[in-house]
């Protein structure tokens, strides 16, 4: 046993497979990289010396074009002596003219017209490339040569490779920081989703344990006193735990759909303000006397959706709203420029500006209220918030005007432009 806490070995393993990550990276862009700059290299060295040999043929083919027109054998001229010659050969391959630069040299190459070879000259130490082309002096068949020194293809393949040699290490450099840090934010939110999964399953576990304990306590003091067991109160308590064991199970499944992008909506024209007013017609007859539920600016307005899952959004908002609300909470529904906005409001303690970020995460209770002896579980409006994004709209929390409490505002597209948008999307 070394003494490590699971966190530090999870950070020493993320740590491990950033740096394999990285040297793969690396290694793979590095032989890329020197694949590449290789090639280019060779294609740069290749195209140069088709260039020289192309600009070689042409001089070549203009003083054989001179000749064949009978003006007889021109006395060649080149451009650059250092870099150029010129010789008109005949078949025996004695030299019938030549620029002044090898004036009075043999012959420097022996090869038919069209052919192409590299040639030692007392011009340069690096070998000319000469290219041969044929004409004919009248009965004479003669060959121009035209020699051209490679010199500026080494000196430019030779720019292009220290440029590489420079280059490459500074974008190995780049790529192996470029990927530490991309590995490193990525795996950042790996640790952070398996961390929330981690806390999702304990949290999951500790409210399933409650009704679990509560059951068996019951059950144990029942056939511990048996004589003394209240049937009817057993039942009631079972029936109770069993009923909140079960909401809170389909709250995980739930999110656990919602979390592999597999909630299935039956979408369908929903009448919203039909399932507002049977949630305030709900909490009035379950809160009693002691909660005032406003209903009166619920107006008609109608969605697209799935009317059940709608239902829980409305049902979730309203039992959070009443268990925070002192004595009064309000349903206000309308629309406009296709949105429909419901707002849920309470006279309660609100949610502090610094927390409304926060709410809608799972198993969140912000104060006493929401304690799982009030019967929160801190799913509620993660269920929400998670419902009201697969309907395409969105849900926030602010202060409520008039009464002081929290306002939830849930933002939905209404039925008519959710449905011109689709249509507009099938067109496209």
């Amino acid at each position: 046993m070394t003494g490590e806490t699971a966190g530090q070995m999870e950070r020493r393993r993320l740590r491990a497979v950033r740096v394999r990550a990285t040297v793969v990276a690396v290694l793979a862009v590095g032989l890329a990289l020197v694949v590449g700059g290789v090639m280019l290299v060779l294609v740069l060295r290749a195209e140069l010396s088709n260039d020289v040999r192309d600009a070689a043929r042409t001089r070549a083919t203009e003083v054989a074009r001179v000749i064949e027109a009978g003006k007889g054998v021109p006395a060649p001229t080149v451009t650059d002596p250092d870099e150029e010659f010129l010789q008109v050969v005949d078949a025996e391959g004695a030299v019938v003219a030549a620029s002044a630069n090898v004036e009075g040299l043999p012959a420097l190459a022996r090869i038919e017209g069209g052919a192409t070879t590299e040639v030692d000259t007392p011009l340069d130490e690096d070998p000319f490339l000469v290219v041969a082309v044929g004409a004919r002096d009248g009965d004479r068949e003669l060959v121009v040569l035209d020699g051209r020194t490679p010199a500026a293809v080494a000196e430019a393949t030779a720019a292009v490779t220290r440029l590489l040699l420079i280059g490459l290490p500074v974008l190995l450099v780049l790529a192996a920081a470029a990927t530490w840090a991309a590995v490193g934010r990525a795996l950042v939110r790996v640790a952070r989703a398996q961390a929330a999964r981690r806390r999702f399953v304990s949290d999951a576990s500790h409210e399933l344990r409650s009704p679990v304990a509560a059951v068996r306590q019951h059950a144990e003091v029942a056939l511990a006193h048996p004589d003394r067991a209240d049937t009817g109160a057993l039942a009631g308590t079972v029936l109770a735990e069993a009923v909140r064991m079960q909401r809170l199970v389909d709250d995980l499944l739930l999110l656990a759909r919602a979390d592999e992008d597999a909630v299935a909506l039956r979408r369908r024209a929903v009448d919203l303000d039909d399932l507002v007013f049977e949630e305030a017609h709900r909490l009035r007859e379950a809160e009693g006397e002691g909660l005032r539920v406003d209903s009166r600016g619920v107006s008609a307005v109608r969605v697209l959706g799935d009317a059940e899952a709608l239902g829980r959004v409305v049902r979730n908002l309203g039992e959070n709203a009443a268990r925070h609300a002192r004595t009064r909470v309000a349903f206000t529904l309308g629309g406009a420029e296709g949105r429909v906005r419901l707002y849920v409001d309470d006279d309660g303690p609100g949610v502090p500006e610094a927390d409304r970020a926060h709410v809608f995460e799972r198993f969140v209770r912000l104060d006493e209220a929401r304690s799982r002896g009030a019967g929160g579980t801190g799913l509620g409006l993660a269920i929400v918030a998670e419902l009201v994004a697969a309907h395409g709209g969105t849900v926030t929390v602010g202060t409520a005007p008039g009464l002081g409490g929290a306002r939830f505002t849930v933002m939905l597209p209404e039925a008519e432009a959710e449905a011109e948008a689709e249509a507009e999307a099938e067109a496209d």
